[in-house]
């Protein structure tokens, strides 16, 4: 069951189609432009990327030798109710 639309165009390409060379197959320019904007997508997202990273502010708080971090130590020790894990 082929519409009207699709079996013009059909007639239409068929003889295009058989003017190409079968031994020689390139992309064409819906390639191109398929490609074109992937590598325009990749250098957007690069460039937000960049600024975004600007933004971050990490700064590691130097740590005592011997001295284990105040939240790992204190929370690791209780449970969800306050109380007091066994192992």
């Amino acid at each position: 069951m082929m519409s009207a639309t699709s079996t013009l165009a059909m007639t239409h390409l068929v003889p295009l189609a058989k003017d190409l060379d079968e031994n020689k197959v390139t992309p064409g320019v819906l390639g191109f432009i398929v490609f074109a904007v992937i590598g325009g997508a990749v250098w957007l997202l690069m460039k937000s990327m960049n600024k975004h990273m600007k933004r971050v502010n990490f700064e590691e708080a130097p740590e005592e030798p011997g001295k284990a971090p105040a939240a790992a130590s204190t929370e690791g020790a209780k449970g969800a109710k306050g109380e007091e894990r066994t192992a």
